[in-house]
């Protein structure tokens, strides 16, 4: 499984933006649903081997929430930003009735969090990865196909408390080259390398 967290930083929780404005006061959600976008789309199919899960914290001290994308489940994503934009939107609005986590729709499942208990939660998987600038180019890291537990941020910087519980963790820090790159470009070269390394490696012995 290849799991992505992406922290988001500035998108209302409760989904109170419109889809005119989403790289303003929708606080970058177009780079956040581009990257949701860019994980599961192939050309004509989606990647089922695929979760993508964002952290959102609130713009206010609080409680945030998570959105849990599973490619297996996944239905009506298209490749566009506002269509994506909108199934989020329609999970967080939906959300602010729900203590417990639900499907907002096939695939999509939203909860209530603490945004420092949950990212500390990640750290802890056994295949975390911290996708930042700086760190251990990507190709050159060794890892087992196809498990992959990769954390990386939206526009914005992690806040230092978040770099701090990173940093602490002891995680790999991987980097995918020497520019700074958006979010979803990110996430489509981790993508690429994965692919290439699954399909250079060596056919199951019968």
């Amino acid at each position: 499984m290849r799991r992505f967290l992406i922290l988001a930083h500035r998108v209302p929780t409760g989904g109170q933006f419109t889809l005119n404005d989403l790289a303003g006061g929708a606080g970058r959600m177009d780079e956040v649903a581009r990257a949701v976008s860019t994980a599961f789309t192939v050309s004509n199919d989606l990647r089922r081997d695929t979760e993508v899960s964002l952290l959102l914290s609130p713009l206010t001290a609080g409680i945030g929430r998570k959105i849990t994308i599973t490619g297996s489940r996944l239905r009506y994503l298209n490749p566009d930003e506002r269509s994506t934009a909108a199934l989020l939107k329609n999970a967080l609005v939906r959300s602010v009735d729900h203590l417990q986590p639900f499907e907002s729709s096939p695939g999509i499942v939203i909860g209530a969090i603490e945004p420092r208990a949950e990212l500390a939660r990640w750290l802890t998987e056994p295949a975390a990865v911290w996708l930042t600038e700086g760190g251990t180019p990507l190709r050159e890291y060794v890892w087992t196909p196809p498990d992959l537990c990769a954390i990386l941020s939206d526009p914005f910087d992690p806040t230092g408390e978040e770099a701090e519980a990173l940093r602490s963790s002891g995680i790999p820090r991987l980097s995918v080259g020497p520019r700074s790159l958006r979010t979803s470009q990110v996430v489509d070269i981790v993508h690429g390398e994965l692919d290439q390394r699954e399909g250079n490696a060596p056919a199951p012995v019968r």
